[in-house]
């Protein structure tokens, strides 16, 4: 396999006539999606195209989905659903079932598992679910442009730090083939021509490599003398790539190997605790531009400064819903169908769960997200955590965001530099002498500071940020409810050894940063 040749350079009039053509398609996005009210009235169009889609399939007709309903009668009578609701129809359709989730069958599917425990999930990828990957990817990519006022990011290569290409045949012993696999394999084999050709990074053949070490080698050796104009990926693994890179050519930071670097896109998991070593690690000058993708969907991308959020891809096919966290019940779904509300409906600072009805068959689907709106007009917001993964074990509803916030500040203040860390419940225990609740932790940091850290320095830094950010909590502390955390510093190691048991090193694969029982926090406790 030659992953190291170097292609055809392309002239500098190919390079003008990519970026041009991505300029002229940027302003049509922009002058589009900043009309007043645009993204409401996107989001009605939407709607109604997919449930004159849905009202064709046999799930449409059991939920009495019909072309000429209104949103109202919509909202009222079809459920909001999980995956495990959904499942047995996907099993059928991956068998080669006509028209059950959407019109005609369907052929790919993307397993993920997300952050949770729990059953593997293969999301059914339509030809039209496709049209909105490359839509909403494309339209990212000019926010970016658009914001920084140049289409100099399309003058080069993009490489993108994804999951294995390879897709595997899913065997039902059925005559129709379906095939299964990481979502952004899905995707890159079905590229646009001229993408693949003018854009696209690390190439196929790399792309297929499954395992993770043997995999950026193979970037690094066929990147190093590319023009690499963009770098997408999560952020703990984009400093993982900046080590591999630094290994091959012993040149650091990034920006030194790739003269032409300007844009580093990360999403997946909040930011914080990684942005000055991923600044450090990629160079002075390069921009960061955050998106919120998913196995569901591509939901939104940054289109202005970072803290005024996520803009959301309102027109590229999916259609949204949020249930507010507090009315929440995964158990009682079935009688929160009216308690749903729409993009028009939404509040700026009220949790949701995030609902999506998509052109793959997946209706009123709670996909685990947990949003907060910054601005209604346009519509921004914020990846807020995981419906399955708040720390509320003693009525504290404390979120994903609001644990990465609180550590940010604190790692910030005493100059830490945070490797990966998960928070659980330590619970009243008679044998230990405990008599009060309080969270338990577990942090392990990049690499040794110049002095000595002070746990319970730390855990009075978090326990102070939290009470600023989150009133339950503060409650709960003031109350007595709550002791100060515990806070314990793991060795080197821990967290990849346990992402390397659970299947989960690699790729596009996150750490659970919390969750309300000690399921977790037991197994590092064993490492």
């Amino acid at each position: 396999m030659n992953v190291g040749a170097v292609p055809p350079q392309q002239t500098p009039w190919l390079q003008s006539a990519v970026a041009f053509g991505a300029a002229l398609h940027g302003r049509r996005v922009m002058r589009r999606i900043n009309r007043p009210r645009s993204a409401v009235a996107a989001q009605e169009r939407v709607w109604r195209d997919l449930v004159a889609q849905l009202a064709k399939t046999e799930f449409g007709r059991t939920a009495g989905i019909r072309r000429e309903m209104t949103y109202d009668g919509f909202r009222g009578s079809v459920a909001p659903r999980t995956y495990e609701d959904f499942a047995p129809l996907i099993e059928r359709m991956k068998r080669g079932e006509a028209d059950v989730l959407w019109p005609g069958r369907c052929g790919y599917y993307a397993v993920s598992s997300g952050t949770t425990a729990g059953r593997t999930k293969y999301l059914p990828i339509t030809a039209g679910m496709l049209d909105h990957f490359r839509r909403a990817g494309l339209d990212s990519l000019c926010f970016y442009a658009s914001r920084v006022g140049h289409s100099g990011l399309f003058k080069g290569r993009h490489l993108f730090l994804g999951g294995s290409t390879a897709l595997a045949p899913i065997d039902h012993g059925q005559p129709f083939r379906s095939w299964g696999g990481d979502l952004s394999g899905i995707t890159a084999i079905n590229l646009p021509g001229w993408v693949e050709r003018h854009l696209y990074e690390p190439g196929r053949e790399v792309a297929q490599i499954g395992d993770w070490p043997a995999k950026l080698r193979a970037i690094a050796a066929r990147t190093q003398h590319r023009n690499i104009t963009m770098v997408a990926g999560i952020p703990s693994w984009l400093l993982i790539l900046a080590a591999e890179m630094k290994a091959c050519t012993g040149a650091w930071p990034m920006k030194a190997i790739w003269p032409k670097l300007e844009c580093l896109v990360h999403g997946g998991v909040p930011l914080g605790p990684f942005e000055a070593e991923l600044r450090a690690a990629f160079g002075a000058g390069v921009n960061f531009h955050e998106v919120y993708p998913a196995s569901e969907g591509f939901i939104a991308a940054q289109d202005t400064a970072p803290e005024a959020g996520l803009r959301l891809i309102a027109d590229a096919g999916i259609f949204y819903e949020f249930l507010p966290l507090r009315q929440y019940d995964e158990n009682g779904l079935s009688g929160l169908a009216s308690q749903v509300v729409s993009l028009a409906e939404v509040k700026c600072g009220v949790d949701y769960a995030l609902l999506m009805t998509t052109p793959a068959g997946l209706c009123r689907y709670v996909i685990g997200d947990v949003v907060r709106f910054v601005s209604t007009e346009p519509p921004r917001l914020v990846y807020a955590g995981r419906t399955r993964l708040q720390l509320s074990a003693f009525g504290e509803h404390v979120i994903e965001k609001e644990l990465t916030d609180a550590l940010t500040v604190v790692a910030s203040r005493q100059a830490l530099t945070v490797a990966n860390f998960h928070v659980a419940p330590r619970f009243v225990d008679s044998r230990t002498g405990e008599s009060r609740g309080r969270h338990e932790w577990w942090i392990e940091l990049k690499s040794a500071p110049g002095v000595a850290v002070d746990p319970l320095e730390t855990a009075r830094g978090l326990d102070a940020e939290l009470q600023r950010l989150n009133d339950d909590y503060e409650a709960k502390r003031k109350g007595g409810g709550l002791e100060v955390p515990l806070v314990r510093l793991v060795a080197p190691g821990t967290f990849e050894s346990w992402m390397r048991a659970h299947g989960k090193w690699g790729g596009q694969s996150k750490m659970p940063r919390c969750r309300s029982d000690r399921t977790i926090a037991d197994e590092l406790r064993q490492l």
